[in-house]
Formats: C-alpha cells, structure tokens, sequence
C-alpha cells in the first residue's frame, strides 16, 4: 500500500485543479487517479475535432438513462469524459459563469460561504482572459478564456436576427449583465482547447510529489473506523490500495456519488439491496440530481455556409498549418441570454446555443443538406431525479434516472423555448437563407403538438449536478467546506455538490469549485 497526503479521485475539471494546487506545496504528497487514459487523442485539442468524438467510447463513460417517462420512454445518451481532463476534453468549450443570485441563493439555501462575493475571486484566479484583468475577469491563471478565431456567417445571421427578435447584443455574458446575445468566448489558448488537464494538470506534471495514475478505477473508499484512510483500486488490472490522509471524490454527478454508495454512504434501505454495509445513512446522497434538458430547432438553407458542407480536408490542413480557420470553432459559435414571459424576475432562464450545422441526436444522426440548428433550454427546472446503484459491482454502469419534465413549470419552458427559436429564425436576416423546417416538422404548432415533439427528441446539454448537495441540513451530504458529512477525511469537489444549477453552463464554476477549495486547504 502507497501512502500520500492526499489522495483526489478522477482527473477531470475539479480533479486536475486540485492535483495541481495542491501540488504547489512541495512538503504534500499527492496522488490523483483517473479511471480513463491519457488526453492523446489529437482530436480532443483541435477545438472543432469535438465533432470526431461523439463516438469515441475510449475517452467517454457512454452512460444511458433509465427509460425516461415522460420523454416516450426513452434511454437518453449522457456522455462523460473518462481522460484526463473529463468533460472538460470533449465539451464545447463555452465559457460561461452563470447568473451571481445562482450563488447568492445556495448561500441563502445553507450553504454558506458561497455567495457570488465569495465565488468571483477564485473565477478571476482561474482566469487567463485574453481580453485582459478587469473588475469581471482575471488574467495569469491557468484556464485561458478566449475569442473565437472563427465564426461562420451564419453565426452573424443568428445574431442579427436576435436583435431584431428583442435579444440586445452583449460582449460578454460573464459581466455585469448576463443578458442578451453575442459570440461565446472559449478556454482555448492560441487556437488550441485548454481543458483542466492542459491548463492546470500539465504543467504540474514534473513535480516530484505528484504521481497521476490513469486506468485506475477506484471501487471503494477505505476507512479505520469513522476516517477515511485510502481507497481500492483497479489499476491497469491489477489491484491496488492507496493510503492517504485525505480522500477528495471528483468523480463528478454520476461518479462520485455512486463511489459514495459503494463505501457504505447512502440511502440505507438502497445499500442493503444491494449486499453493501451501510457506514452513514444518508438518503442525499444520489438525490436531487438536476440537468439542462435541451431542444433543438432545426432549419433547412439554401446556400452552402453551413459546415454541413464543409471540406474537413482543407480545414484541418489549415488548422495544422496556422491554427486558423473552421477547426478552431467550437460548433455552438453563437448564443444568448433571454428572459422568457414565466420568468419571475430579470434574471435570464432560457440560453440558446445556436450551431450553423444541423444536428440531431447529438451528431449521431447525420441529416440530408444543409441548415442549421438553434439549442434552447431552461436554465433552473424544477424536476429532480436520482444516482442509483445498479448493483455492489464497481464496474457496473449506475442507474441514471433524470426525472425530466416531471414539473408543469418544467413542460410549460420547453414549449416556450421552441416558440422562441422559431420566433428567431422566422426574422428578416435568415430570410433569404431559410428553405423551411426540419424540426419540429411543418404542422407542428399547438402546445400538445410542440410537447410531443420535445418528448420525441429532447436531448441533454451535459449539465448534470446537484447529487452530493452541500448545505447545513440532515439531507445535505456534504458541508459547505465539501467534507462528506458522518466521517472525517473524506470530501467531494465537483459538481455534484452544487445545490442547484447554475443558470448556464457548468465547466467554468466546476474549476471556480475546486480552486476555491485548494486555496482554502492552503
């Protein structure tokens, strides 16, 4: 058995933070292991390669729902990032913060210490934006925060007609107002993605008391008595344990909560259906799971501008030439902010991702032509579900259960966010450029008609949180310093603890999660 100071479970965009501010200090041993391989795959750095690896199952947990039943029964597609750098190495990249009373409500909720005042300095740590340091951005840090090199002109289109529509332009959806419609910036560095592996872990890697294990797949937490002291492992097939005086969980919304399970920490009704010794009782863990459930508007075009036409040839070449061109988008170029008419306040509650491709059944399904498509969803639904075990077997898949469009509210926003793409895409600049619809199809119109087709055809954005929620209560599974509540040693840190969602995507305060977690371990 190997010993370290501190042990960090799963490399993706918290662990990778972790590993390399807690590695700062040269008197701590730390051991970070991550369940995929190394980030070698030279489509996860070309920006738009994303594309290349929507079937990749090497570097993706390729987990599926449980038969969802008010989306037709279907099993949803989740895809998580299993390499180095999770998530953050096959997302696409939109770097966003969310809305500052997203903070300000979990501080109100219990979770203390994490108002947006508290959260906005560890945002600017994490920060190197190329725009330059301002009272809203940081720069030096490790996650570079960047323009689009390039756009497509339909992405201009998209925002014109978002004017039009009563969307105003903003530069920059991470100021002081998140509202409005505009490019997304990126954490790419000169043309390149810089997920949490290339910014934070890479250039800790030669540090004497760091060691990263890949194709280590820990299967339970180890305890002498009520203290964490290690983990089992299954390392490149082999069987190990690892000792540590502190063991931080970053498996994520999915991960970390089943591992909780598997050690005994969990609902204890569940735990014993499935043989496993029940440590702390803690029905919290696995519950209040939440997802960004999304739906796309697709068009047909006339012209040829959409990269469903694309010479891939040519773009990689000038890609690899001069890191220019096609291949450095991030696909979801465009998008905006809106207050819809349920919102109760001017806080945004719809985002729109526009992609000036067409996509469905996320770039599995290859369409005839070429158009575009307009992504929208609810930024805080109301409908919960859960992380369950399937059975004691680590190397089983857990049971995912969403739970989407379990609210009237939840129903009511995604006919809303249909009614608004249409809206958009009926406005005088793609008037020229628009042949007709793709989905919904044409004679969709009523609510009833528009809700059956987002039960045929939503899909997840990859937001899911919420499954080891921090707070002060007996439901709540971690404290607001992340330490698992009922045992000592042990924490989490990824997005499983955010009480609710934030009101856009959840890279960014993942990372802002874990580097305010390691400052405060210093």
């Amino acid at each position: 058995m190997s010993s370290h100071d501190i042990i960090i479970v799963g490399a993706g965009s918290a662990g990778c933070v972790l590993a390399a501010r807690l590695s700062e200090n040269p008197n701590r041993r730390v051991l970070l292991l991550e369940a995929g391989g190394r980030d070698i795959n030279p489509f996860i750095h070309m920006p738009a390669g994303l594309w290349q690896l929507r079937n990749n199952t090497r570097i993706n947990w390729n987990y599926y729902t449980e038969p969802e039943p008010r989306l037709g029964g279907r099993r949803m597609y989740w895809p998580r990032g299993r390499v180095l750098g999770g998530s953050s190495s096959i997302n696409a990249m939109c770097y966003c913060r969310g809305h500052r009373r997203d903070y300000d409500e979990w501080a109100a909720g219990g979770a203390e210490g994490w108002r947006f005042e508290d959260c906005l300095p560890y945002f600017l740590k994490s920060e190197d934006q190329e725009r330059g340091a301002s009272e809203w951005h940081g720069t030096g840090g490790p996650l570079a925060v960047q323009d689009l090199r390039f756009h497509n002109p339909l992405t201009d289109r998209f925002l014109a007609a978002c004017e039009t529509a009563g969307i105003p332009r903003t530069d920059d959806f991470n100021g002081p107002h998140q509202r409005g419609c505009g490019l997304y910036q990126v954490t790419q560095r000169d043309g390149r993605r810089c997920s949490a592996a290339r910014g934070y872990l890479k250039p800790a890697l030669g540090r004497p008391n760091l060691e990263v294990a890949t194709r280590a797949v820990v299967s339970e937490v180890l305890f002498d008595g009520d203290r964490a002291r290690g983990v089992r492992a299954m390392v490149r097939g082999k069987e190990q344990h690892f000792e540590g005086g502190q063991i931080m969980l970053s498996g994520g919304a999915v991960n970390s909560p089943q591992l909780l399970m598997l050690s005994g920490i969990g609902p204890a009704d569940h735990l014993r259906e499935n043989d496993i010794g029940v440590r702390v009782d803690q029905p919290g863990v696995g519950a209040n799971l939440q997802d960004h459930l999304d739906i796309g508007t697709v068009v047909r075009i006339r012209t040829r501008e959409s990269y469903d036409t694309l010479n891939h040839v040519m773009a990689g070449l000038k890609y690899y030439l001069g890191r220019r061109g096609p291949g450095t988008s991030n696909i979801a170029e465009g998008g905006a902010f809106v207050v819809s008419p349920e919102a109760g306040d001017d806080r945004p509650d719809i985002q729109l991702h526009f992609l000036p491709v067409q996509l469905e059944g996320h770039g599995k399904v290859l369409l005839p032509g070429s158009g575009m498509t307009l992504h929208a969803c609810p930024l805080r639904p109301e409908s919960r579900g859960t992380i369950r075990l399937r059975s004691a077997d680590p190397a089983a898949a857990p049971s995912i259960r969403p739970n989407y469009l379990d609210s009237d509210y939840d129903r009511r926003m995604m006919i809303e966010c249909i009614r608004l793409s249409q809206r958009i895409f009926g406005q005088e600049a793609f008037a020229d450029v628009v042949s007709g619809p793709v989905y919904p199809e044409a004679g969709v119109e009523t609510d009833a008609e528009i809700l059956d087709f987002v039960q045929r055809k939503a899909e997840t954005i990859y937001h899911p949180v919420g499954t080891c929620r921090m707070g002060n209560d007996s439901r709540a599974v971690v404290d607001p310093a992340l330490r698992v509540n009922g045992v000592q040693g042990l924490c989490v840190v990824d997005a499983s603890v955010m009480p609710a969602l934030v009101s856009g995507n959840t890279n960014a305060p993942t990372i802002m999660i874990a580097e305010k977690v390691a400052a405060e371990m210093a």
